[in-house]
């Protein structure tokens, strides 16, 4: 299994990815590699200086660097050596299996896009978000940003590629699938939320179990939460807020310590040829390890291969 993982890529790059690379190695298989894209002569002596003498890590040089404020577009069409292209060109290439980056989170997209691109038969790409669960588990969200407004056959299929990955990648044999609204009612909701739930009612595919509300995030209600980009981004964001007001408070949970974004790295794009996860631009040593390790179980799942399976003609 090869992992490349964006060594510029963050607030705290380069040093804060290498020493996630670093702590991610300790844990994977011996014949697994991380490949580290970036400038060789900036993450070669990091390497040293934290004392790595393992062979799980190898460096991908890349001269140029795509920043945060960047228009994502205009960035890879002109910086076609930056760590966020040569990722994708490695995943393209079947180089690496999955790519990783806490960088520029538009130009993740882009790439993720216009390299690799959308699994034939999908509409819509997405970006998951996984959610804590009282149980002890997690569940998955989709859309949480990738798609502001969906159409409601946009909305069944997230359904659809939610299912795959809860029940591949954090294995919940049978997830259950719930449409955020703002009632449990089958007639409550917008058109396109009322139109959505139809479609999701008549799908055999899926274990639909019908509208949830958000008090119903966080119980074992749904496995799969279906909305927006914009709603779910919204509810992302504030569950993230959630966790830090309790931490500058004091206040420890291991429920709500898995608010924070380090307990799960980041946030797959879900739905193309390949494997990518958008990581936090604030990213510590260890939520880029646990991005790495969450590539590795999308991989280890065939993720990829599952939605090319369902979905080509």
């Amino acid at each position: 299994m090869r992992i490349a993982l964006d060594a510029m890529g963050g607030d705290y790059a380069p040093e804060a990815v290498v020493k996630g690379a670093i702590l991610a190695a300790e844990q994977l298989e011996k014949d697994d590699a991380i490949l580290l894209i970036g400038k060789e002569d900036v993450i070669k002596p990091l390497l040293e200086e934290y004392n790595y003498a393992g062979n799980n890590i190898k460096i991908v040089h890349a001269s140029q660097v795509i920043e945060m404020g960047e228009h994502p577009t205009k960035a890879l069409s002109q910086k076609t050596d930056s760590s966020i292209a040569v990722g994708y060109g490695l995943l393209k290439m079947q180089k690496a299996d999955a790519f990783c980056s806490a960088g520029n989170t538009g130009a993740m997209l882009v790439g993720a896009m216009f390299s690799v691109k959308a699994v034939e038969g999908i509409l819509r790409p997405s970006i998951g978000g996984l959610v804590p669960k009282l149980n002890g588990g997690f569940g998955i969200m989709l859309d949480v940003g990738a798609n502001a407004d969906c159409k409601p056959e946009v909305l069944e299929q997230f359904g659809e590629i939610g299912s795959i990955y809860a029940k591949y990648v954090l294995e919940i044999p049978n997830p259950k699938v719930g449409l955020m609204n703002l009632g449990e009612e089958e007639g409550k909701g917008t058109v396109v939320t009322q139109a959505a739930h139809q479609r999701l009612k008549a799908n055999s595919n899926i274990n639909f179990i019908g509208n949830i509300e958000g008090r119903d995030l966080f119980n074992d209600k749904a496995d799969v939460i279906v909305c927006d980009g914009y709603t779910g981004n919204i509810i992302l964001k504030m569950a993230e807020n959630i966790y830090d007001i309790l931490n500058e408070k004091n206040m420890h949970d291991p429920f709500f310590d898995k608010f924070n974004y380090e307990a799960v790295g980041g946030s797959p794009i879900l739905g193309i040829n390949g494997n990518a996860v958008i990581g936090h631009g604030v990213s510590s040593p260890k939520a880029i390890c646990n991005m790495v390790l969450q590539a590795q179980k999308m991989v280890s799942s065939k993720l990829s291969d599952r939605f090319q399976k369902k979905y080509s003609i």
